[in-house]
């Protein structure tokens, strides 16, 4: 009685199989480089402004304070964008005429906002508040970077899950007394004060901040 296939039909099927296997594997691993690189988690954007403001110069050669511009940074969820007469407290009697603030003045002239595109831009499912990091003990630099070298505002962090939740499930590495929340170059515990003081300074629920109701809500 004839055979219904060929013995070489057995290595065909071992190559298939094999190769769909590859194919999987393959798959999986471009998924992951995917999740994790710059383009999915946008770390290294730096989009175009309509004015090209230098928090490098601002912060780290003026030594102006954070808050000074983001005003709500304690008060509300978001840090708030300084309207524009907060940067002609300045460029009303510096660079005056140049003409990189020509948009500046215009947007005073008209009473017209400035159209900022944001840097640091989560889903609509993930409930952020920048006075419930900021009142317990998390600096700017921990989720912005050291912005005092930035000449352009560029996202450092990839602010993926992953990374929220390596913050969440050990804070204290990244907490800092309430007059080092805006220090650029600060290192946590260098002053003598320990992250797990500072989680029961602040009355951190540390059971609470992996629940997934936290961050979406």
């Amino acid at each position: 009685m004839a055979s219904l296939f060929r013995p070489r039909a057995n290595a065909l099927s071992a190559i298939i199989l094999i190769g769909i296997l590859v194919l999987v594997v393959a798959f999986c691993i471009a998924g992951y480089l995917y999740y994790q690189s710059p383009y999915h988690t946008g770390t290294g954007y730096a989009p175009e402004q309509p004015v090209p403001f230098s928090h490098q110069h601002h912060v780290g050669g003026l030594g102006i304070d954070c808050q000074y511009c983001h005003t709500s940074v304690k008060t509300s969820d978001f840090a708030g964008i300084p309207p524009t007469y907060t940067c002609m407290t300045c460029h009303s009697q510096e660079w005056t005429n140049a003409e990189m603030l020509a948009p500046v003045r215009q947007s005073l002239a008209q009473d017209e906002p400035l159209r900022w595109v944001r840097v640091h831009n989560l889903a609509d499912y993930v409930y952020f508040s920048h006075r419930a990091h900021v009142n317990n003990g998390v600096g700017c630099e921990s989720c912005h970077g050291r912005v005092d070298k930035m000449p352009l505002m560029v996202q450092k962090k990839p602010l993926s899950m992953q990374w929220c939740l390596e913050c969440h499930r050990n804070p204290a590495p990244n907490l800092r007394p309430e007059n080092r929340i805006t220090a650029m170059g600060y290192s946590p515990g260098n002053d003598g004060v320990a992250g797990e003081e500072l989680i029961e300074h602040y009355g951190i629920p540390l059971d609470r901040l992996t629940e997934c109701t936290t961050c979406h809500r």
